[in-house]
């Protein structure tokens, strides 16, 4: 277990109280108030994870000295009491170690999602639209906003591919681990020999960059409109409302053409080309901290395989922490609580192991 020095508690405390003084003095300037308050909120839970440890600690010399005490009764008393406080303190050392870990700057922003029909045809189809729909009910319940950028509906059903921008708090902290393949296994409707078939969809779950994240070259954009096509284009093929922008120095490629106004399937091609390069940054930064290790919940690659739902079992399988979960129709209807919960537990045992290296 990873010991936090009574030093860096008593750091983390009077820091706390140095901002809030600060805060409450009415002398800040309004620029640094509010960055001093967003610091203050960042302090404060921390603050009370260390002050909690600390409570605990002084306890445990107090009850200490106690249990040597020359009367029995005090000495018993003093024991027992001192049992309770040694149980709670890896707790609470674990709680303010794992508050004091380098968090993840994207982690409150909006995320983008990205969901493609991968091998089996049909039926890859429709299991990337049985895994949109898993996605988008675990998004009601935690009330985040749907926004479907682009679909590409597929003949039987499902999608071919389909792009959302989801809205709301904590969303990549939630599902940033749900990045790669999803397999799954069922006798599609269509098979009469009741076969079981494998297909697979991938997944990409990227943080949504704001404008000021990354700065876009007009000259470095290729912008070519034409005339929408396909399901849904009917009403404006007649006229040029699609837009394909090429990002020339990375070679990226965005499509849209689900609007009927060329002006805002631009803004949404721009807006899925300034998180795609974003999310380029952040690999490339991530590489350079950590060369090529991964955490133990995976690096996140689509080409990755991360978990299988296995409908004659009724069980979801994620290969990563080898947890099963027999549980099927609740979590393709958003109950995911549980399966993202024992992610994000594996990345903060992994890391928190890490920093006891």
């Amino acid at each position: 277990m990873i010991s936090i020095s009574d030093a860096r508690i008593a750091a983390i405390e009077a820091r706390k109280d140095e901002l809030q003084a600060q805060l409450s003095s009415g002398e800040v300037p309004a620029e640094r108030f509010v960055a001093l308050s967003k610091e203050y909120a960042e302090v404060e839970p921390v603050a009370e994870a260390a002050r909690e440890l600390r409570r605990l600690r002084a306890e445990r010399e107090t009850l200490g000295a106690m249990a040597t005490d020359s009367d029995p009764e005090i000495r018993e008393m003093a024991a027992d009491e001192l049992q309770t406080i040694l149980a709670q303190l890896p707790e609470a050392e674990r709680s303010l170690a794992l508050k004091l870990l380098p968090r993840d700057a994207a982690d409150e922003r909006a995320a983008m999602l990205e969901i493609r029909a991968g091998t089996g045809g049909d039926e890859a189809a429709l299991f990337a639209g049985d895994l949109f729909r898993m996605y988008s009910r675990y998004a009601e319940e935690r009330g985040w906003k749907v926004e479907i950028i682009s679909a590409s509906p597929a003949d039987m059903g499902g999608y071919k591919e389909v792009v959302a921008s989801l809205n709301g708090t904590g969303v990549f902290a939630r599902l940033k681990f749900e990045s790669g393949v999803h397999r799954v296994q069922r006798v599609p409707v269509t098979e009469s020999g009741g076969r079981i078939h494998t297909s697979a969809a991938t997944v990409a779950v990227l943080p949504e960059a704001e404008e000021v994240d990354v700065q876009i070259n007009d000259n470095d954009l290729r912008i070519d409109v034409y005339r929408s096509s396909g399901p849904g284009g009917q009403s404006v093929n007649t006229t040029d409302s699609a837009v394909r922008i090429v990002h020339l120095p990375t070679g990226l490629i965005v499509i849209q053409q689900d609007e009927k106004s060329q002006h805002k399937n631009k803004a949404k091609a721009l807006k899925v080309l300034r998180t795609r390069l974003y999310e380029l940054e952040r690999s490339r930064l991530d590489d350079e901290r950590s060369g090529a290790r991964k955490a133990m919940v995976g690096s996140g690659d689509r080409s990755e395989r991360i978990r299988t739902y296995n409908f004659p079992q009724g069980r979801v399988t994620d290969h990563r922490i080898n947890l099963t979960l027999h549980r099927l129709p609740e979590i393709l209807e958003g109950a995911m609580d549980e399966l993202l919960g024992a992610l994000i537990a594996e990345d903060e045992a992994a890391r928190l192991g890490a920093l006891g290296d």
